[in-house]
């Protein structure tokens, strides 16, 4: 199989080489071997520059502020029959504890678990969150800021007003949205500045995740109006405002967006690098790239070019290097000038300098081989469910690092910027998933889904580009690849994916026939789950073994693509044994992780390149007769306590790595940055 970075090479016939290279060299007078680094920075650079607009994280600067509005928000559940009497009612003109009663509900926190009311925690419509802000006046005042409301991820629908006025609306719950309010807070500087919020969790056939609404209309069995809300994926579908909601402000000149794409050869390093900017004339720019010292490696005055880094530090991954997650930093400072006013701006952006390449047999970062032994994940807690919350966060970090663990997916759709910002900086590689998960009903396969799956890629990867953490993109988790509609909608959907990024591999998650599989022609990594001895064959441990292996070389067989077995595991509830061990034991759980790592030993000398258990830790479900308050396939309970299964996990992730290269004494855990 073709490497990702010739992949990107076929492109340059088209490029113009207008770039700058730090140092006074002239691009055509580089060396042939640095020549070709650099026609192919340009040439995948060309594809990530694709998006017309930026969505950078905010970020304070000597030109920019940035004002929280986490904390308690007045709240309202639409509880009328048809959801809609906030709309017909048009709650959002005044203040929100007119409308009828109100509660204070927590911002970012999803609204579920928060109080005693049963309804609540499954209700499915509409709610409402209002909360008036004093913004400061030197803001109103200035005609040349900008102020803009963000909010980080709502779920799944959401519609804001400021002062009852609709500035902005977002499909899909897991990527953040914004608007610009300066000039309708200036209409009336006077009045208080009045947030409201309207979250639909509401899935239908075309949303990622799907699901559907069904109406039970027997009224000898279920009340007037009764429905339910029908899934297809295995975890709680956690609704509201799930991460912060901000205020920031740049000058009206600013700097929309910055792209990054990285390379290196022998010492030197090269960062390619694109800075859009929005309302300038005009502008000049100054382009610092500097490293953890606080020194600067390499500069620029062109709004796009390539900055050559002498004696490169390149971002390594946790446990393949002694300097994992090293990070520069590119300063932007913009000066420009529009109708007649001059606007400063500066943006400061975490680069890490690494490549990442694709064989048949292997995962390549930084020209070395990579092999994730790592986790799957869930944004979930108890009372705050899929709310950003930074003491877990960081205790999940310190539990990651304690376990051995050097990467992690998404799953199953895309978590906070801040838990990537901490990948970073920390070394944890990341597989970028979407929120393509439960794509098991045929009408999912309609042009008015994979229309929005597209759109869904756009934010992500427009979100996510510049994370040096972030190695591969995974489009979905185990859909029914095997219906006819499936190979039209992940070829185009993959490819679309490619075109946004071509420095990554593609892939998506399945649990199909491997024969019968209509979208793993299209992938860079082919990334199989199966849970042998659990939902097949349950409580016979023997058939491990040979079910694996045989899983293993019909992928491989048919595809010649390096694998990750993306979930295996067991469930386990923390404190019940058994001997000999029975299923639901924590005997059990340590069998089976035993017997899937039996395998992978064989078949990682060949072939497979990663094992991602399912699951860190216990996760909320719904309710029903397969799950007992969740699942409980975390080798860590909700509280993140070990159960038997982490110490199997840590012994063997810390002897992978150090097989992959002569560890130093630092590594003993706890490690420093």
């Amino acid at each position: 199989m073709t490497s990702q970075r010739h992949l990107a090479t076929n492109r340059l016939s088209s490029i113009n080489f207008t770039g700058n290279v730090v140092g006074n060299t002239a691009l055509i007078m580089l060396k042939p071997e640095t020549l070709f680094r650099c026609l192919w920075l340009f040439a995948a650079f060309e594809a990530v520059c694709l998006l017309d607009t930026g969505m950078l994280f905010p970020r304070e600067s000597s030109s920019r502020e940035v004002k929280e509005l986490n904390g308690v928000w007045n709240f309202r559940a639409d509880r009328s029959p048809d959801r809609n009497q906030g709309f017909d009612g048009a709650w959002y003109t005044r203040r929100l504890a007119e409308t009828g009663p109100v509660i204070d509900m927590p911002v970012p926190a999803s609204y579920n678990d928060i109080t005693q009311d049963p309804t609540l925690r499954d209700f499915i419509g509409w709610v409402w969150y209002e909360r008036e802000v004093v913004v400061p006046s030197r803001w109103i005042a200035d005609e040349g800021t900008r102020v803009v409301i963000r909010v980080g991820s709502a779920h799944y629908y959401s519609v804001v007003w400021v002062n009852g006025v609709r500035v902005t609306e977002h499909k899909g719950g897991h990527l953040p949205f914004e608007a610009e309010i300066g000039a309708l807070l200036r209409k009336d500087p006077t009045q208080p500045c009045r947030i409201t919020i309207a979250v639909n969790n509401t899935l239908s056939l075309d949303t990622l995740p799907p699901g559907t609404i069904q109406h039970m209309t027997d009224q000898t069995k279920y009340p007037k109006g009764y429905f339910v809300q029908n899934i297809y994926f295995d975890f709680f579908n956690y609704a509201g405002i799930h991460r912060p909601v901000l205020l920031y402000t740049t000058p009206k000149a600013y700097v929309d967006d910055i792209t990054v794409v990285t390379d290196f050869l022998d010492n030197t390093g090269f960062v390619k690098y694109r800075v859009s900017v929005q309302n300038a004339a005009s502008a000049t720019f100054k382009i610092t790239l500097i490293n953890k010292d606080g020194h600067s490696v390499a500069s620029s005055s062109e709004p796009s070019g390539v900055l050559k880094i002498m004696d490169v530090n390149l971002w390594w991954p946790y446990l393949m290097h002694e300097n994992p997650g090293y990070l520069y930093s590119l300063e932007v400072h913009l000066l420009a000038v529009d109708g007649g006013s001059a606007y400063n701006d500066m943006y400061t952006l975490p680069v890490g300098i690494r490549t990442v390449d694709v064989t048949s047999t292997q995962f390549l970062i930084n020209k070395k081989p990579f092999y994730f032994h790592g986790v799957n994940k869930h944004e979930d807690s108890d009372i705050r469910g899929k709310g950003l919350d930074w003491p877990l966060m960081v205790k999940d970090f310190n539990l990651l690092k304690w376990l051995g663990a050097n990467s992690f997916r998404t799953s199953h759709y895309p978590y906070a910027e801040e838990i990537l910002q901490m990948c970073d900086r920390h070394g944890i590689v990341v597989i970028d998933e979407c929120p393509g998960v439960g794509i098991k009903d045929i009408r999912s396969f309609r042009n008015a889904s994979l229309n929005h799956h597209l759109v869904v890629m756009d934010e992500l990867v427009r979100r996510d580009k510049n994370h040096a953490s972030v190695v591969m993109w995974s489009v979905a988790n185990e859909p029914a690849a095997e219906m006819p509609p499936a190979d039209f909608y992940f070829k185009t959907l993959i490819k679309h994916t490619k075109e946004l990024d071509p420095t990554r591999p593609v892939t998506f998650i399945t649990n199909s026939n491997y024969a019968r599989d209509k979208g793993a022609p299209y992938v860079d990594v082919i990334c199989v789950n199966s849970y042998f001895s659990w939902y097949h064959d349950p409580g016979h441990l023997e058939v491990i073994p040979i079910q694996l292996n045989t899983q293993f070389e019909n992928w491989y067989g048919k595809y010649q693509k390096p694998i990750i077995q993306s979930e295996y595991g067991a469930d386990a509830l923390p404190g019940l044994h058994s001997d000999p061990p029975m299923m639901f034991t924590e005997e059990y759980q340590k069998l089976v992780l035993q017997s899937y790592h039996n395998v992978f030993d064989q078949k990682r000398k060949q072939y497979v390149i990663g094992e991602l258990i399912w699951n860190f830790a216990d996760f909320m479900t719904t309710q029903g007769i397969m799950r007992v308050v969740g699942n409980k396939k975390g080798v860590f309970s909700r509280q993140r306590q070990p159960k038997a299964a982490a110490f199997i996990l840590k012994e063997r992730y810390w002897r992978l790595a150090n097989e992959t290269g002569k560890l130093p004494p630092w590594t003993k855990y706890p490690c420093s940055l």
